[in-house]
């Protein structure tokens, strides 16, 4: 789905480059394949995902995407579960959105700290006409030009609209599980079907919040002397307004709903196939 989300970013840049006009998400594909190529629909994700040359500062972002890739996760649903423990949502026999919410939060708060530099990275060589080739070309070149601070001017942004996009995501996600799935036993299907509604649902609410992150993570690159000077989500969300108005803040929305589907049905199926497997190992154990 990373094509869909570059596409997503380039639809929700303000003020872009008159090669990067698009009217909507059939034309952004058509305009990007036709003009830049089909590989660069995967633009900032294999130097991502591969890295390039042996420096000092590749193996740093090397380890710091292990960080990323690995433990933020681990982090995440840890932080998920012993919340949810502490608040008394395991009960089986009751609904407890409000431990899910609180749940859903905390984990995103504890994660999001690990990939905003990341998230910050991936969109500066998302927009049209980047010239960054690597994850680690493209940090010198943010860090030189625009300090430490350019990796988390978003962070506060990021936060407001992750938060309650997790909220609403694990609440949605519970609440669907409890409907299909009272028993709350293990099923695939209810965890997949829960997962994808749950993410398209929390992704569509929550796309101003994301209009104003891309704004302020892509303002460097920006001709707009007001969008370069952007610092907070208020000025940003100004901007928009003025340009705009309010149906500015739902650029890039379809994009970002088809992206967040399969990935949280991925996601949570996994992640219930994994409890239920523990959960049985465990039981296994104690039996012996």
């Amino acid at each position: 789905m990373y094509p869909v989300d570059l596409l997503k970013t380039r639809l929700q840049v303000i003020n872009p480059s008159p090669g990067a006009i698009y009217s909507g998400l059939t034309n952004a594909f058509t305009t990007i394949t036709r003009i830049e190529g089909t590989q660069s629909l995967w633009r900032g994700m294999t130097s991502v995902i591969v890295g390039a040359g042996e420096d000092g500062l590749i193996r740093k972002l090397r380890r710091w995407l292990n960080i990323e890739t690995g433990p933020a996760h681990a982090v995440y649903f840890a932080t998920y579960e012993a919340v949810k423990q502490a608040m008394g949502g395991n009960d089986r026999n009751t609904h407890h959105p409000l431990a899910a919410a609180t749940s859903g939060a905390c984990a995103t708060i504890a994660s999001d700290a690990l990939m905003n530099p990341f998230d910050v990275i991936k969109q500066r060589m998302q927009i049209h006409g980047s010239t960054h080739r690597t994850i680690a070309q493209c940090a010198r070149r943010v860090y030189h030009k625009e300090g430490l601070k350019a990796f988390y001017v978003s962070y506060p942004t990021t936060l407001c609209m992750t938060v309650p996009y997790t909220a609403l995501q694990f609440m949605a996600y519970e609440f669907v599980s409890k409907v299909m799935n009272p028993s709350r036993a293990y099923d695939p299907l209810t965890h997949c079907v829960a997962g994808g509604l749950a993410g398209g649902f929390a992704a569509g609410l929550t796309t101003p919040l994301d209009v104003i992150k891309t704004l302020l993570q892509t303002r460097g690159t920006a001709t707009d002397a007001r969008i370069r000077s952007a610092k907070g989500l208020w000025v940003a969300a100004s901007i928009i307004k003025q340009q705009y108005g309010y149906g500015g803040f739902f650029r890039g929305w379809r994009p970002r709903i088809i992206t967040a589907m399969p990935s949280t049905a991925i996601c949570w199926s996994s992640y219930e196939m994994a409890k239920a497997y523990f959960s049985r190992h465990s039981d296994n154990l104690s039996i012996l």
